[in-house]
């Protein structure tokens, strides 16, 4: 993998209670390019996010983000420093507006002139969010709160996007609409690390995966290699 690296993460243990939810992973996001995490539910790639946010701390291991050490930072520090996250399940704000919803996403930043221009870029991406900006967020289908959930988090003017089961509880069009969104997002010069059920999507459109198991890094290589692989095929893919 490149040198240029964006998120490095060396031998992470986390624990959950007496669970030991990662055991010592190690996985390289290079900058400008999209990173997939499959794996059934409870492998631990939630955690894994989730640690590298600062929602868990790590046990043991060391988490470099632009080659500075956040293991032991604080969560409203490190999106301060440029990692922004969509959680599964959206987590919008119901009784604000869209518009509110986005304007909360650039909270960390001073630079109104850059803000709308973010803001047009965002409405270019998500025509839609466009038409709704005055709805309240509660009232938007599952997938227009899937896309306000990614708009908002790019208001940060993010250098790492993280998405948590983007695809989750959406009709097989709107999945496809959000894939092609994400790699968008991706060309626009945002490096993203995705998790994602859907492990075909994703590994179709990530330039490199790992699959997690227990926990554990179990297998990893570029997403068409994975796609190709025997195991995956049947474990990820439903595949005989």
């Amino acid at each position: 993998m490149e040198n240029d690296l964006m998120l490095r993460i060396e031998d992470l243990h986390v624990f959950y209670g007496g669970i030991h939810a990662l055991k010592g992973i190690n996985i390289e996001v290079p900058a400008g390019k999209i990173v997939a995490l499959v794996g059934a539910n409870g492998a631990g790639k939630s955690t894994t996010l989730r640690a590298v946010s600062g929602l868990v701390k790590a046990r043991q291991g060391k988490i470099e983000f632009q080659g500075i050490d956040i293991t032991r930072e604080s969560a409203h520090h490190i999106v301060e420093m440029g990692l922004a996250m969509v959680p599964e399940g959206r987590r919008i704000f119901p009784n604000l507006t869209v518009w509110e919803n986005l304007l909360l996403g650039s909270y960390t930043r001073r630079d109104k002139e850059k803000i709308k221009e973010d803001l047009d870029w965002v409405f270019r991406i998500f025509p839609r969010l466009k038409e709704r900006v005055r709805q309240k967020g509660g009232t938007l289908s599952g997938g227009e709160q899937q896309m306000l959930a990614v708009a908002r988090a790019l208001m940060s003017r993010p250098h790492l996007l993280m998405m948590d089961e983007p695809s989750l509880g959406l009709a097989p069009l709107l999945v496809k609409e959000i894939f092609n969104i994400i790699r968008e997002i991706n060309q626009n010069g945002t490096t993203i690390l995705l998790i994602e059920q859907n492990a075909k999507a994703a590994l179709q459109i990530a330039h490199y995966a790992y699959v997690l198991e227990t926990g554990s890094v179990v297998l990893e290589g570029r997403g068409k290699e994975l796609l190709e692989n025997e195991k995956v095929r049947k474990a990820y893919l439903g595949e005989e």
